[in-house]
């Protein structure tokens, strides 16, 4: 049955920007799209995307953020919320109307549809990799063999992250059936990591890119944190709790930019633990006994593998090497925002370009190494178009640079090296502060950072 459309109403009813904002509740959740009001309270709890982007622009413009996470067929059942009412106040940018012709112009010519065969290449790398590696296990008595192999477990590991990353932003398969199949396949069962929880995270961070207290990808406390705000024990919002800067936590951060890589070879394991706590949770997760039985499948068959290795130090180092190398994979998603500018309070979608642009960092690289950074070497054009497949983003890289240039808006881009040159000094830089909370604290330490170093 066709979706009936919008009526326009003979005498249209305005409420202003502000009044706007004071429907931003879960249970009065407004929001406005091109100039016109909708409410969103009751389709909070059914959102595809979860309720947490609702909820961080609740009684804003977000047209921008509809525009950039939604296809154009989406406008069409926005009529089933529409208040009546219009923003009295309702302008755009010049960035915003750029940015919405790119879109435009970007939908015209196919890219948000045309995948390549990116993800089956991908595919075939982490067969190549887990077949690789189970045969060097099970046929190979030679114990630098095992440590490779480890190692190749560790090369796939990250390639599946990229699978899932791609997967929460779009469509990677010809239907919705068979992208949950490679979702649950890659994820949760063979890299013991939960869509859900991915999805969960990674829309919050995206909506609220470098929001200290609302973007979860900040907040690294008691081990890390980016910004001597966190000294003041801000509260996060995602994880609805305050991030206590007491004197263990000063004690870890003084030694941060240290502790940095040897953390981050086993940051595998705080995701393997958000995932359990979110699935076990009272939060209402989608195909929820789905997404455990996946993690059950890793948990079994990961665990007999190792414990096919003939003693226990090839063991303990086949975890480690595993660990470590998809460790790789957690270093890549630092880089691109703990160097960038980061700001407290609440993510607002009016500034949408600025915001996103000046959170994130590109890293230069050539062609053959696109594999190895999975499309985060261009976050800024993810940040700003994420359903456009991987395949694409250099493609529009030039556009987007364009559009920065005109609107003098941020597009920092650097090397791999500098990028984690800059991460480092930022960690720092941070670190020596908490090592002295009395001498005087810069505004915006992670933005000095990044304008000192290039």
């Amino acid at each position: 049955m066709a979706t009936p459309p919008e009526t326009e109403p003979a005498i249209k009813k305005y409420i202003s920007l502000q009044e706007l904002s004071h429907h931003n509740k879960r249970n009065d959740l407004w929001i406005s799209i091109h100039g016109k009001i909708y409410n969103v309270t009751n389709w909070a709890n059914h959102h595809p995307g979860g309720d947490l982007p609702l909820l961080n622009l609740a009684g804003q413009d977000v047209t921008d953020a509809f525009l950039a996470y939604h296809p154009i067929t989406a406008s069409k059942y926005l009529h089933n919320f529409f208040t009546g009412y219009y923003l009295s106040d309702y302008t755009v940018s010049e960035v915003s109307k750029d940015y919405r012709k790119l879109l435009t112009h970007f939908s015209s010519i196919g890219l948000f549809e045309k995948k390549g065969h990116g993800v089956f290449l991908t595919l075939c790398f982490m067969v190549f990799l887990f077949c690789a590696s189970v045969y060097g296990v099970f046929f190979n008595d030679d114990p630098f063999v095992h440590l490779g192999c480890g190692g190749l477990m560790g090369l796939f590991w990250i390639q599946s992250g990229w699978i899932g990353h791609d997967s929460g932003h779009y469509q990677i398969m010809k239907t919705k059936g068979f992208t949950r199949f490679a979702q649950i396949l890659s994820g949760n069962c063979l890299a013991g990591i939960s869509i859900a929880w991915w999805k969960w995270n990674h829309n919050a961070h995206h909506i609220a890119c470098n929001s200290l207290d609302f973007d979860p990808d900040l907040q690294h406390m008691p081990f890390f944190v980016v910004s001597n705000k966190f000294f003041n024990s801000i509260t996060s919002y995602f994880y609805d709790r305050k991030m206590n800067f007491d004197g263990f936590t000063r004690f870890l951060v003084s030694y941060q930019h240290w502790t940095f890589y040897p953390v981050m070879c086993l940051a595998r394991l705080n995701l393997f633990a958000q995932s359990f706590i979110l699935l076990l949770s009272k939060r209402k997760v989608p195909n929820r006994v789905q997404e455990l039985i996946g993690l059950l499948v890793f948990w079994i068959w990961y665990p007999l593998l190792v414990s096919y290795l003939p003693n226990w130090s090839e063991r303990i180092l086949f975890v480690i090497a595993s660990f470590s190398v998809t460790g790789i994979q957690h270093v890549q998603f630092c880089l691109n925002h703990f160097s960038s500018s980061v700001y407290v309070g609440h993510p607002t979608s009016r500034e949408w370009v600025e915001k996103q642009t000046s959170g994130t960092l590109d890293v230069k690289c050539s062609p053959s190494m696109d594999w190895f950074h999975g499309g985060l070497q261009f976050q800024v054009e993810h940040h700003l178009f994420p359903r456009m497949p991987r395949n694409h983003l250099r493609t529009i890289s030039p556009y987007v640079k364009e559009l920065c240039k005109k609107h003098n808006v941020p597009y920092n881009c650097v090397s791999f090296l500098k990028a984690n040159v800059l991460t480092i000094q930022t960690l720092r830089d941070a670190a020596l502060q908490a090592c002295d909370l009395s001498n005087p604290i810069p505004k915006n330490l992670v933005w000095e950072a990044v304008n000192t170093h290039g």
